[in-house]
Formats: structure tokens, C-alpha cells, sequence
């Protein structure tokens, strides 16, 4: 009886072991080791979104009028993401600190923003950085696309490059939609229209990047 009892203990904790291992991922010494849970998704963010500002569809449609930034800092090297335009009016898209002012619109009127506004210019510490070529101003049911990798913002429509690089912003910074005059965006964090150009791809949130 004593032997049944111990191979039983035995057993008991192999299995106990090949679960853990399972879970755990044979092979990590423990050094910086990250417990499984579910990441959070990219969204819209409700904590800093302008008083006048509405984000419906699970954090991806902004209306109403004002700012908002995704919840997702850009620290990787290369970042993509994309806004569909739903409905024209005033509005722009880009990158910006968390110390943007969200209720003052348009963006870009200082060195915590870096957007392109519908009029096709392209705003950072209210100096035009640059301009979209007329004949490529974005229009209601318009792919804008948008890369960043610390140095310069690019933009993409419907997939084309725009060949309008702009810089200028330092420090940590978020994408940031703004909407006013009956504009409607919605942002793609994931499940992108277009194919982001080589090297990059879309937002990581900081623990997922090694």
C-alpha cells in the first residue's frame, strides 16, 4: 500500500508538472518571463478623448466633435495603422503626446501634435510640414494609411504611398484622430484594408515587444 500510495503522489505530480510546462513554455529559464493572459486590444481611448467627443463601435468610430488618442503608445520601431473616412467634414489623423490639448481643433497648432488635416496639409507646432498633392485629397470611404518609426510620419491612400513624409515630433506619442463639422472616422488598430509596407506592421502594446 505504501508503494501504490507513492507512485500515486508520483503520478499526480507529473501530470501537475507537464501542465505547468504546458502553460509556462518548456525551455524559458524564468528571465524575463511574461504570465500568460489576454493582451489588451488597440482602441480608441475614453480616458483621453475630448468633452464633446464620441467613440462607439467597441472603441473604433469617432464623431462628435474634438480629439481622441488610442490607448497604445508607439514604442516599436515601426508602426502601421489605417482611418476610414465614414463621413467628411473637419477632421485629421496622425500622432500625439498625452499632453495634447483634446478639445482644441485642429491639431496641430503645437509641438505636442503631428496630423494631416482634411485640407491635405500637414500640421506639427503650427508650422506646415507638408502638403498632399491636390488631386490626392481624401475623400468619404478613403484608406488613410499611416506609418511612423520615430522619425517621420508617412501616409498612404488606399493603400498608395503619398510620398509626403513629415517630422518634427519628439517624445512618446499615440495616434490621435480629431472630428468636428460632421466627420465620422474609424480607426483599424488590426484586420488592416491594405497590406502595411515591409517592415511594418501594427501597433504592439510595450510588454508584447522583446
Amino acid at each position: 500500500m505504501r508503494f501504490r500510495f507513492s507512485a500515486s503522489v508520483t503520478a499526480s505530480l507529473g501530470i501537475a508538472a507537464m501542465f505547468t510546462c504546458c502553460l509556462g513554455c518548456c525551455g524559458d529559464s524564468g528571465s524575463g518571463h511574461i504570465p500568460l493572459k489576454e493582451m489588451p486590444t488597440v482602441q480608441l481611448d475614453t480616458h483621453h478623448m475630448g468633452t464633446d467627443v464620441v467613440i462607439v463601435k467597441s472603441g473604433r468610430r469617432i464623431c462628435g466633435t474634438g480629439a481622441c488618442l488610442a490607448n497604445a503608445p508607439l514604442h516599436q520601431n515601426k508602426s502601421y495603422f489605417e482611418f476610414k473616412i465614414q463621413s467628411t467634414g473637419v477632421w485629421g489623423v496622425g500622432v500625439a503626446t498625452q499632453k495634447v490639448n483634446l478639445n482644441q481643433v485642429p491639431l496641430g497648432q503645437d509641438g505636442n501634435s503631428l496630423v494631416l488635416r482634411h485640407d491635405g496639409s500637414i500640421y506639427h507646432n503650427n508650422e506646415e510640414k507638408n502638403r498632399l498633392p491636390a488631386n490626392n485629397l481624401p475623400q468619404e470611404g478613403d484608406v488613410i494609411g499611416l506609418t511612423y518609426d520615430h522619425v517621420e510620419l508617412n501616409l498612404y491612400l488606399n493603400g498608395k504611398n503619398l510620398q509626403c513624409p513629415a517630422s518634427g515630433i519628439r517624445g512618446t506619442v499615440h495616434p490621435v484622430v480629431y472630428v468636428d463639422d460632421s466627420a465620422i472616422l474609424d480607426c483599424q488598430f488590426s484586420e488592416f484594408y491594405h497590406t502595411p509596407p515591409p517592415g511594418f506592421e501594427k501597433i504592439l502594446f510595450e510588454q508584447q515587444i522583446f
